[in-house]
C-alpha cells in the first residue's frame, strides 16, 4: 500500500504530526519501535514525571501545609508503591488515548524499527526481524531525543544506582541521598520529586546558575527557593567521574574556574545533564540526509531536509527540545504538505519547569535583550502583594514583564510561583498578536486570582502597578 506521509516516531511531534495530516485528507502511517506509542514524553517523560511531582507535592502539603489552615491530620505515611502505580496508570491512559485517536483517524500504526531505505520508502522490522517496506510521497523524521550522558565523563548507567531521568521516575524506595548531575529542568524536577518524599537532594551544576537559558534574576530567586526547601548546590562544578561504590556510588567534581577536587557519595546519582537528538539506524547517512555539527537534522524553513521527500521536527531539529514545540511543528509540516502554509512562531514558545513553585517563561531574557541592545523596560510583581496568593499560602516569587521602550510591546515575560505554568499563557497569546504592557495591564481580570500578579506587572511596566 502506498501513503501520502509515514512518520517515523510516535512522540507528541509525530503523533501530532500524524493526526494533523490525516484530518487533512491524507493517507498516513506512524512507525514506532516501542510497544506503546506517545514516544519519551508520555510512556517516561513529561506525562509520568508530572504525575510523580503532583504525588510527591501533596505528600508534602499533607506533611508541612494543612495545618496552619485548620487541617489537622496525623503525618503521612509513603506508599511508593501505589505512587508508581498512580504514575503507570495515567501513562496507560495517555498511551491509549494516542492508539485511540490513530484508530479514530484511519492511521495505520506499525510496531518495528524504522529505517529510509530511499527517499520513498522506508523499511520496517518488526521484534521477530520481519521487514516490510512501506512506500509513501513524504517521510517525517520524528525521532525525538536520547539521554546525553556526561561530555569526557565515561558513565554506565544501570537505571537502578546510576540513573538517567528513566530510571528516576521508577525506583523502587526513596534514596537517603541522591546526587543530581544537572542543574536543568530535567534534574530540578525529578531531584524535588525525591527531597519532598524524603532524600537529601545535592545538585552538581557546571554552570554559575540553575536552569541555564532561563532569566538571571528567576534563576538566582528560585534556587534560593529550593535551596529553602532542602536542596544543596554545587555550581560552577565539572564533573570529572561518577562510579559504583559498594551499594551506591561516587560524584568526583572540581570547580570550573580551578582548584580542588572533591568526591560526593550518595546512594543514587541522577545523571540529568541534557539529551541529544536520536538517529540512530534511521539510515540517514545512506539516503543522504545532512546533519549539523550537533548530531541534529538540518532542516529549511519549512522543516525540509536537503533530500527532496524527507522532513523532520521536534528534538531531532534545532531549536528547544519541548514538546510542545514538535506538536506545533508537526502541524505545520502537516499544512505545508496539504498546501496550506504552516507557521511556527519560535519567538513564542513558553518554557515551564513543574516543581513547586513552578517556573514559566517565555519569549526573551533580560540577558537575551541586553546582548542584543535592546531598550526594554521591566516591571514586577511579587505574590506576597497578591491576595488569593496569601489565601492559599504560596506566597513565593513574582512576575516580570519585559517591553520594548519604544513601543511597548511586551517581548518577554517570567514567572515563578504556584501556577505559573497555567499563567504564562496569556503573555504568550498576548505577544502573539503583537500586545504592548499596556494592553495587559488595561484588560480586567478577576478578583481574587493568581494571574491578577500578572496584570500589576504590565502596569508596573507601562505605568504603576495598583498593589504595590
Amino acid at each position: 500500500m502506498a501513503y501520502d506521509l509515514v512518520v517515523i516516531g510516535s512522540g507528541p511531534g509525530g503523533y501530532v504530526c500524524a493526526i494533523k495530516a490525516a484530518q487533512l485528507g491524507m493517507k498516513v502511517a506512524v512507525v514506532e519501535k516501542r510497544a506503546t506509542y506517545g514516544g519519551t514524553c508520555l510512556n517516561v517523560g513529561c506525562i509520568p514525571s508530572k504525575a510523580l511531582l503532583h504525588a510527591s507535592e501533596m505528600f508534602a502539603h499533607a506533611a508541612h501545609g494543612m495545618a496552619d489552615l485548620g487541617v489537622e491530620v496525623p503525618a503521612p505515611k509513603l506508599n511508593l508503591a501505589k505512587m508508581m502505580a498512580h504514575k503507570d496508570s495515567v501513562v496507560k491512559a495517555n498511551v491509549e488515548g494516542v492508539s485511540f485517536l490513530f484508530k479514530k483517524n484511519k492511521i495505520d500504526g506499525i510496531q518495528g524499527t524504522g529505517k529510509i531505505v530511499a527517499a520513498g520508502k522506508v523499511a520496517v522490522t518488526n521484534e521477530k526481524g520481519e521487514e516490510q517496506v512501506l512506500e509513501t510521497k513524504n517521510i517525517v523524521i520524528a525521532t525525538g531525543s536520547e539521554v546525553a550522558g556526561i561530555p569526557g565523563v565515561a558513565v554506565e548507567i544501570d537505571e537502578k544506582v546510576i540513573v538517567s531521568s528513566t530510571g528516576g521516575i521508577a525506583l523502587d524506595k526513596v534514596p537517603g541521598k541522591m546526587i543530581v548531575v544537572g542543574g536543568g529542568v530535567i534534574g530540578l524536577e525529578l531531584g524535588s520529586v525525591w527531597s519532598r518524599l524524603g532524600a537529601k537532594v545535592t545538585v552538581v551544576e557546571y554552570l554559575d546558575t540553575i536552569l541555564g537559558g532561563m532569566d538571571g534574576e528567576v534563576s538566582k530567586q528560585f534556587q534560593r527557593m529550593l535551596a529553602k526547601q532542602g536542596m544543596e548546590f554545587n555550581l560552577g562544578a565539572k564533573v570529572t567521574a561518577v562510579v559504583k561504590s559498594g551499594n551506591g556510588a561516587k560524584v568526583t567534581f572540581e570547580p570550573v574556574k580551578g582548584g580542588e577536587a572533591q568526591t560526593l557519595e550518595a546512594d543514587v546519582v541522577l545523571v540529568a545533564t541534557g539529551r541529544k537528538p536520536y538517529t540512530a539506524g534511521l539510515g540517514l547517512e545512506e539516503a543522504g540526509v545532512a546533519l549539523d555539527n550537533r548530531g541534529r537534522v538540518e532542516i529549511d524553513g519549512h522543516f525540509r531536509t536537503n533530500v527532496a521527500g524527507i522532513y523532520a521536527i521536534g528534538d531531532v531539529v534545532k531549536g528547544p527540545m519541548l514538546a510542545h514545540k514538535a506538536e506545533d511543528e508537526g502541524v505545520a509540516l502537516a499544512e505545508i504538505l496539504a498546501g496550506q502554509h504552516g507557521h511556527v512562531n519560535y519567538d513564542v514558545i513558553p518554557g515551564v519547569v513543574y516543581t513547586q513553585p513552578e517556573v514559566a517563561s517565555v519569549g526573551k531574557t533580560e540577558e537575551e535583550l541586553k546582548a542584543a541592545g535592546v531598550s526594554y523596560k521591566a516591571g514586577k510583581f511579587p505574590f506576597t502583594a497578591n491576595g488569593r496568593a496569601r489565601a492559599m499560602q504560596v506566597t513565593d516569587g513574582f512576575v516580570k514583564v519585559l517591553a520594548d521602550k519604544e513601543t511597548d510591546r511586551v517581548l518577554g515575560v517570567h514567572i515563578v510561583g504556584f501556577g505559573a505554568g497555567e499563567m504564562i499563557h496569556e503573555a504568550a497569546v498576548l505577544m502573539e498578536f503583537g500586545g504592548s504592557s499596556e494592553d495587559l495591564g488595561r484588560t480586567c481580570h478577576a478578583h481574587p486570582t493568581m494571574s491578577e500578579a500578572v496584570k500589576e506587572a504590565a502596569l508596573a511596566t507601562f505605568f504603576k502597578p495598583i498593589h504595590m
